[in-house]
Formats: C-alpha cells, structure tokens, sequence
C-alpha cells in the first residue's frame, strides 16, 4: 500500500526533496482570468533540468497563458512560479529573462533589414574599448555558434533574403546565445525541413545534454513521441496530468487532450464507400515548372494522399488542380471529359474544389463572419436579380455547422473568434458549398491541435464515403495513413512511387505499434525515392 500524504508540518522525503532540486521550473496553482472567463484553473508545471517537456493541449487549453506568465508577459492572478529553486517575485519579461528563460515564439521576432549576426547580439551588441559596438565581434560569435550547432548560415546574410527555415535556425540560436536555463520553443518546426527539424532536435538534444529544461510546444505529435521525454497536457485551462512519453499512447493523449476517447489516427475507419468510377484523371500532366508528367486516377469515394519532401511538388500539383496555375502539357479529365482549366472559377464550375495550405490568406476573410465566409464562392447561387437571399444563406450555413461540427456563437460571428481548427472546418464548408465532386486539401491540419486534427481526419473519411474524389497533400504520415486509402510519393515535381494502406499497415503490429511502424514505412519509402532522384 502506498504512502498517504504527508501531515502538516512534516519533512519531504528524500526522493521527494530530490526531485524538488532537480526541477528547474516549478509553477503551481496557476489561475487567470479574463473579463470573467478562466483562461487558467490552479494549473501547475513542473519541467526537470536536462528534460525536454512537452505541453500539450486542444486550442483554447490554456497552453499560450501559461507561457505567456512564465515569460512575464502577463502577470497571474493566483500562483506561484519557481525557476531553478527561486522564487519568481516580479512578473516582467525583463525579470524572465534574468531568470535564465528564453522563449522562441511561433511568430518570429527577427528584424528583416538586420543580418543574422546583428539579430542574434541585437540589445547584447558586444562594444570595443571606445564602448562602440564591435561589428567585427558580433560577426565572430554568431559564426562560432552556427559552427558549434552545425548550422549552415552565413553571419552576415540579410534576415530578409532567409528561407523561411533559416529564419526559423537562427531565431534558435538567438535564444540559445543567450545560455539560458529554460527554453521555451513554440511550434518551432512549422517552417522547417525534414532536414533541418533533425536538425533541430540535434540541437535540442545537446542543449539537454548540458542540463537546459526545454519546454516544447507542438502539434506534431510525430515530433512530441520522438523528442520529448515528459509531457504535461491541460483542458479548458485545467490541468490534465504529467506522466512519461513511453507510459502514452496517441490515442491516449488524444483522450486527454479532447475529454473523451478519441479516434484511433492510427487505422482508416471502416465502412468507407468503395471507391467507384474515375472522377479525376491526369494524364501526363505538367506545369511550367512542377509538377512533371503526372498520370492519376482518383476514384468516387477515394482518397489518395500525396507524400514528398518539401519542394516536391505536393503544392504545384494542387494549384495545377485548380486551375490557379495553367496546364502546359499533358490532359485533365473530370468525369472522363477534358477540362481546359485557366482560373479557379473554371474548377468550381467544373466540380473541383480547393482546400488550401494557409487558411489565413489563403481561405479566409478573417475579418468577415462566419456566414460571409462560407457563402462567399456560391454568392450567386445563393442571390436573385443581385439581391442575396438571407433564408438562403441561412439554410446553407447552418447546414454547414452541423454537419462539420462547428463551434460557433453564431453564424456571424467573427472568424477571429474562433479556434484554428474551428477555422479549417469553415475553409471546409467553403469548398463543400461549391458541391464538388473533386476535393483537393493541401495540408487541411496544418496549425490545428490534435483533437481537431482526428476530427478534421474523421469528416476527409465522410467525405469519401459521400462520394467525394480526395486528393490529400499532408507532410504528416500519420494523417496520410489515417485518412488514405493509397499514397502516392512526389520527387522533383514527378510521381516516384505509390503504396497501398494495407502494404505498409501491418495486422502483426499490436494497436501501439501500428501507426509508428506505418509511418517509418511511409519515410523510408519517400528516402528512398529521393535518394534515387
């Protein structure tokens, strides 16, 4: 039997008292309120030294309060936070960052007209004897930090003239300069390259090594399974609980994260509509640049994700699609008849519909309510003698709600009220107002916590089973295996392979392994192709 808890005024244990001097960050009964709402409930984090943490959670739980209180940029109405054993008195980010916490936000803080020398040292300029700045030492240090993290970037390039994954680099080793004892790490993956993610988890392995807390912030949950060690997840601004990666499964973090049991991401449902005639047909299909004779079928109630390496093509070939960008050779067909596609408009009217990669500028009025936006490409159908319907508009919008399960005040609401995935759903209903028979969705999770991601998952399913013809681009494996029915691989803009879901899902695997032994499937195969490339 264990141990009840200790009585008042009693000693800690040893193991008890040791772990308390292992933790670098001790935050406990959290609470923050906004205008009468909770954003925080008496939460609590505890992240060891030398750890990487994973904070999990829906949109909405809380995550983004909590670490905007442990950097200081907002104060808690109740609680207290501990760093490295001392109490944090003063909430600034000022006192944050003598504390020893440094955080890498998901939206970047750079100043583009500055070289990546003059970022990194910008505030911390070191000065020469006349107490000027020291250009020539700025440039020195910021070259022996990329050298000692294995970081290609030249000191001296222009922030502006960065890929979006050297930018990403660089902010890191910003923070990282600095040697604090706390690193805070925001989705900082979603600009990276396979490539440089390894990268990066080198990094963060390293800076582990040398006994800095890392807190990690993702909805990659490929990611959070092969890097973290711990993971705390929150609910509606309450705290769940802490346990070790290797004691969760996915599904069981999903039934945290989400309140119930969640779906399993790791199988297709069954009882999906057997795929029927060819709705969409490529035939040696090629843009100006990408993607490169291409010949596919997609059939009634299939869907066919698209795997590959960024620069691939995924995206080339979801514009080529719908006619955002032309067709330079080759065939479309849609129902077996040729379609000559110039503007999107055409695709629509053709029955084909984009779902595309950024929902921001790409998808949404975001300023516009919900109903602005999910009416916004079938105006006309929805108007009489150009006056718009509002009984319509209405039927259809609501319509939309139910069946994608929005969570919504009202249909007019603003769209900035609402959660990224809550969000994705409207950019759903948007192309499933047109009435398409073709379905195309580049990266329809990209941003969204997982419990939206499984639902996002389960309505690509219902689609198919409608009768839709998808055609899925994830860079997630786990989303492809799940939602797919067979996978095609893009390489230099061509199509190097495909595989069938029952080719790489082995019914040997126990439930856990399954998803994990899939995915490593799927990346060996899209090594492969580009090794060959």
């Amino acid at each position: 039997m264990s141990a009840g808890p200790l009585a008042a005024g009693s000693p800690p244990s040893r193991q008890e008292s040791d772990s308390a001097n292992d933790l670098a960050i001790a935050m406990k009964g959290i609470t923050k309120t906004f205008g009468g709402v909770k954003a925080l409930s008496n939460v609590k984090l505890e992240v060891r030294r030398g750890e990487i943490h994973a904070l999990l959670g829906g949109n909405g739980a809380g995550k983004s309060t909590l670490l905007k209180i442990l950097r200081g940029v907002q104060a808690p109405d109740a609680g207290t936070i501990d760093v490295n054993g001392v109490r944090l008195s003063e909430h600034s980010t000022e006192a944050s960052r003598r504390a020893g916490i440094a955080m890498i936000f998901q939206e970047m803080s750079l100043i583009p007209t500055l070289t990546a020398a003059q970022n990194i040292f910008l505030n911390r300029e070191p000065r020469g004897v006349a107490g000027l700045i020291d250009d020539r030492q700025c440039r020195e240090r910021a070259r022996q930090l990329f050298e000692e993290f294995h970081v290609s970037i030249d000191p001296d390039e222009l922030v502006a003239s960065m890929s979006a994954g050297q930018r990403q680099l660089t902010e890191i080793v910003k923070a990282i300069s600095q040697r604090s004892k706390v690193l805070v790490l925001d989705e900082p993956s979603s600009a990276l390259t396979e490539s440089e993610v390894d990268l990066l988890f080198d990094i963060l392995r390293k800076l582990k090594a040398d006994g800095v807390a890392i807190i990690y912030v993702s909805h990659r949950m490929e990611e959070i399974m092969r890097i973290a060690d711990r993971a705390t997840i929150l609910r509606d601004g309450q705290y769940v609980l802490t346990a070790p990666l290797s004691e969760l499964t996915l599904d069981a973090i999903i039934s945290h994260i989400v309140g119930q049991e969640g779906r399993n991401l790791s199988m297709r449902q069954e009882g999906t509509a057997a795929a029927g005639e060819v709705i969409l047909e490529l035939r040696h299909a090629s843009g100006s640049s990408k993607p490169i004779d291409v010949s596919l079928e997609v059939r009634r109630g299939e869907v066919v994700g698209v795997a590959g390496l960024l620069g691939s093509g995924r995206s080339s070939l979801a514009r080529l699609v719908y006619g955002v960008t032309p067709l330079v050779s080759g065939e479309m067909l849609v129902k077996g008849k040729p379609v000559h596609l110039r503007k999107p408009s055409e695709a629509i009217d053709a029955g084909i519909a984009l779902i595309p990669e950024n929902r921001l500028t790409e998808g949404l009025v975001v300023t516009h309510s919900v109903a602005s936006n999910m009416c916004l490409p079938v105006l006309d159908r929805l108007s009489r003698w150009s006056l718009v319907s509002s009984a319509k508009v209405a039927e259809l919008v609501d319509r939309h709600i139910e069946w994608l399960r929005v969570k919504t005040d009202s249909r007019e609401a603003s769209m900035l009220s609402l959660s990224g995935g809550n969000q994705q759903k409207v950019v759903l209903a948007k192309g499933l107002a047109t009435l398409p028979d073709v379905l195309v969705l580049d990266e329809p999770t990209a941003g969204i916590d997982i419990g939206s991601k499984t639902e996002i998952v389960s309505l690509i399913r219902d689609m198919a089973a409608a009768g839709k013809a998808v055609l899925l681009i994830s860079s997630e494996p786990s989303e492809l295996i799940a939602a797919s029915d067979r996978i095609v691989v893009m390489a230099d803009g061509r199509l190097a392979a495909e595989v069938g879901i029952a080719d790489i899902v082995s019914s040997d695997d126990t439930p856990v392994e399954r998803l994990q032994h899939a995915q490593q499937r799927l990346q060996l195969l899209i090594q492969k192709v580009n090794a060959n490339d």
